[in-house]
């Protein structure tokens, strides 16, 4: 089987997957799975898709990640990981846009605007 590839975004997290048929190993930036996310909920979050399909043994899937911070950069892995998963079966994609694993999630960082101290906060009004 060939390589698949695919791409994930969440935030400024960008994760480049690149999905073939192995033994189950995931690297990420040339570290395993739990090197690079030493909690166990991000593994959890990167695992979903493949434990939803019951296909965690069967590809090896390696990713270059960059930008974010860890949850973002879990979140995109897992956008990447599913439609790479699809790529490869279409039949998968039903069970995978159920679960939300499919939608891209658009929310972005809003921008600081002029004269304020944030985004959306002002500073203090005084009458007097």
């Amino acid at each position: 089987m060939e390589v698949i590839n695919s791409i994930g975004r969440r935030k400024a997290a960008v994760a480049r997957v690149y999905v073939r048929e192995g033994k189950g190993s995931i690297t990420i930036n040339k570290k395993t799975l739990e090197e690079y996310f030493t909690l166990p909920t991000l593994q959890y979050i990167v695992k979903q898709p493949l434990e939803l399909l019951g296909v965690t043994g069967q590809y090896d899937i390696r990713v270059n990640l960059d930008g974010g911070g860890f949850k973002g950069q879990a979140e995109a892995l897992r956008l990447g990981i599913a439609r790479a998963l699809v790529e490869i079966n279409e039949e998968n994609k039903p069970q995978l846009r159920a679960a939300g694993f499919m939608t891209r999630d658009p929310r972005e960082v809003e921008r600081k605007k002029p004269g304020r101290p944030k985004a959306r906060k002002r500073f203090q009004f005084s009458k007097r």
